[in-house]
C-alpha cells in the first residue's frame, strides 16, 4: 500500500507466516469525533480519514512527502503553482477524481461548522485555485508559499458533487462518506466501531485487508486484554509499562518510534481574567497572572520534566525545550528544557507580584496519550511544591476536552500537537500564531498567545524559499515564543504499538494509526 521509508519497525519471525489476512480488528484509544475528513485535523479524526480519503501529498514513516493524488507540481513563479493530477482515479461511488474536486476541496475547509480543530489555515495563503484542465491546476498565492505543497497537501479531498450544504450527519451516516482511498466506508456505531470494505479499484492496488474493523477501547487494560485474547489484532496507545510484558507475550509484536508529538502545557496568556484563576484563598481574580512572562517561565521551572520522563512514562518520551525535536527543520538548539528550578520560580513569582503564588486548576485529557491523566496530576503536585493553590486537577475524556479547550474554558491545560512536515512551520502557524479566524493562522492557539515579533519572524520564514535560511528563520521565531514562555513544552512522545500473529505496523514519526501502516508478514 504506502510506498514509504522503513523506520524504527521491530523486526520479529513467524513460524507460519502467511503473505495474506482477510480481515483486521484494529483496537484504538481514540474514536474519531466525525466522519468528515475535513471536520478536524486531530490525529483520532485523521487515522480514520486516512483510510478512506486521500491527500495531494502523502507523508511517510519518516514524514517525508511524495506524490499521492498529485502526480507532480512546480513553480510558475513566486506566487504560481502548477499542479498535476492523477489520471485515473475514481471515487468509490465510481465518478472519476479531478481538478474540481480539490478546488471544492481547498475552498470547503475555509468554514466547516463547528470545527474544534480546523484546516482553514493551511489555505490561508491560496489567494485563487483555477482549472486549467480536468487534471491541472494552477494555484495562485497571496504571497510567496515554499511550503504550499505541505500546507494543501494535508487537506483530504472529497467530492465537488456533494455540494456546499453537505452536511456532517451525510458524512457519519455514510452518505457522504466517498472518497478515492484503499478503504470504503461502511458503518459507524459511535463508541464502539466503524466498518471498513476493500475499495477493490484503488489505484494503489490492492488493500492488505478484506475488511478492517476500527475498535475503539478507550480502557488500556480493556485495550491490551483485547489484543492478548485475540479479540483485537493491533491495538495503538500501548502504555509504556506494559511493553515488557506484551513483548514477553507469546506471538505478541511490539514496535516503537520516537514522534514528534510534543506535550505542552498551554496556559490563558490573552484574558484579563482567567476562569480558573484564583488567588491563594481560591477567590476569583479580576487579574490574570497569566498574562505576565515572568509568571509563565516561573510555572516552568517548578516542572521536573526528567522525573516526568522517568516516573510517570517510564522512560517513553524525551525532555522538550521547543516545539519539535532535533533533526526537524526550525530547530534550535540553543534552547534546552527548562532546568527545574524552585527557587528561581519562586524569585520570578515575587518580581511579578505575587510572592505567595496564586490558585490554578490544571485540565488534561484522560484518553489522548499515553499517561495524560496522570501527567496532569504530577504537574499539579509540582506546582503545589513551587508555591502555587492548586485547586483541583480535572482529566476528562478526549471527546469532551478538545471542544471546551477549543472554546477556551480552561486556565492552564495540558494539550499536543505532531505536525505531518519535517520542519516546524506547522506547529509555529498553527500553535503560536496570532488567531486570525479569516487568514487561519493561529488555528490550534487555543490560549489565544500573541506575540508581534514572533508573528514578524514567522512571516519572514513563511515566503523564504531558501531552506537553509527558512529554517534559521523558523530557528529565531522560535526563540522570541519559548523566551517568553508562550506555552510550556514538557516532552517528546515515544509512541508503542502492538499487534499479533502475521499483523505488521510501521511505527512512525507522526503517530499516525492510519490503516496504512497495518501489513501482513511476508
Amino acid at each position: 500500500m504506502r510506498r514509504i521509508i522503513p523506520i524504527l519497525l521491530a523486526a520479529f519471525t513467524l513460524a507460519t507466516p502467511r503473505a495474506e489476512a482477510a480481515q483486521l480488528t484494529f483496537g484504538r484509544a481514540t474514536e474519531q469525533s466525525a466522519i468528515d475528513p475535513q471536520f478536524s485535523q486531530t490525529g483520532n479524526n485523521g487515522a480514520t480519514a486516512s483510510a478512506v480519503f486521500e491527500r495531494l501529498v502523502d507523508f511517510d514513516a519518516a514524514l517525508q512527502l511524495h506524490p499521492s493524488l498529485a502526480l507532480s507540481w512546480r513553480l510558475l513563479d513566486p506566487m504560481n503553482w502548477e499542479i498535476k493530477l492523477r489520471p485515473g482515479v475514481h471515487f468509490h461511488d465510481g465518478s472519476e477524481f479531478g481538478a474540481a474536486d480539490v478546488a471544492f476541496s481547498l475552498n470547503r475547509v475555509r468554514d466547516v461548522p463547528h470545527s474544534p480543530a480546523p484546516f482553514s489555515h493551511w489555505v490561508s495563503n491560496v489567494a485563487a485555485v483555477e482549472i486549467v484542465d480536468p487534471l491541472t491546476l494552477h494555484i495562485r498565492t497571496t504571497q510567496p508559499t515554499p511550503l504550499l505543497m505541505e500546507q494543501i497537501g494535508a487537506i483530504y479531498i472529497v467530492p465537488a458533487k456533494l455540494g456546499a450544504g453537505v452536511t456532517l450527519e451525510d458524512f457519519n451516516s455514510g452518505h457522504a462518506a466517498i472518497g478515492t482511498g484503499p478503504y470504503r466506508f461502511r458503518s459507524w456505531t459511535p463508541n464502539d466501531r466503524v466498518m471498513l470494505d476493500a475499495n477493490p479499484d484503488w489505484w494503489g492496488g490492492k488493500p492488505n485487508f478484506d475488511t478492517v474493523t476500527l475498535k475503539f477501547i478507550a480502557n488500556n487494560a480493556a485495550r491490551e486484554a483485547a489484543l492478548l485474547s485475540g479479540q483485537v489484532d493491533l491495538i495503538d496507545g500501548v502504555q509504556p509499562a506494559d511493553v515488557p510484558r506484551l513483548t514477553a507475550a507469546p506471538q505478541v509484536h511490539v514496535f516503537s518510534a520516537a514522534s514528534v508529538r510534543i506535550v505542552y502545557l498551554a496556559l490563558d496568556s490573552a484574558r484579563v481574567a482567567s476562569p480558573f484563576v484564583t488567588d491563594h484563598d481560591g477567590k476569583p481574580m479580576t487579574t490574570n497572572p497569566l498574562r505576565d512572562a515572568r509568571v509563565r517561565q516561573a510555572l516552568s521551572k517548578m516542572i521536573n520534566r526528567a522525573a516526568i520522563v522517568d516516573r510517570v512514562l517510564s522512560g517513553a518520551g524525551e525532555p522538550a525545550g521547543q516545539i519539535v525535536p532535533e533533526g526537524q527543520g526550525g530547530y534550535a538548539p540553543d534552547l534546552k528544557p527548562d532546568a527545574f528550578d524552585p527557587a528561581g520560580a519562586k524569585q520570578l513569582l515575587t518580581e511579578a507580584g505575587y510572592p505567595n503564588g496564586f490558585g490554578l486548576t490544571v485540565h488534561t485529557s484522560s484518553d489522548r496519550f499515553p499517561d495524560d491523566a496522570q501527567l496532569g496530576q504530577a504537574l499539579g503536585q509540582m506546582f503545589s511544591r513551587g508555591g502555587i493553590r492548586v485547586n483541583g486537577v480535572e482529566a476528562l475524556p478526549y471527546s469532551v476536552y478538545a471542544g471546551a479547550a477549543t472554546a477556551r474554558k480552561y486556565s492552564a491545560f495540558v494539550f499536543t500537537w505532531a505536525g505531518t512536515s519535517s520542519n516546524a512551520s506547522e506547529g509555529l502557524r498553527s500553535v503560536l500564531a496570532t488567531y486570525d479566524a479569516n487568514t487561519g493562522m493561529g488555528a490550534l492557539n487555543r490560549a489565544r498567545y500573541s506575540n508581534a515579533d514572533f508573528d514578524r519572524v514567522l512571516g519572514q520564514a513563511a515566503v523564504e524559499f531558501d531552506e537553509a535560511k527558512r529554517n534559521a528563520l523558523l530557528a529565531d521565531a522560535t526563540r522570541v515564543a519559548m523566551h517568553d514562555a508562550a506555552l510550556l513544552p514538557l516532552y517528546w512522545i515515544k509512541l508503542y504499538w502492538a499487534s499479533r500473529g502475521n499483523i505488521t505496523f510501521q511505527a512512525n514519526m507522526g503517530e499516525d494509526s492510519s490503516v496504512s501502516f497495518a501489513g501482513v508478514a511476508k
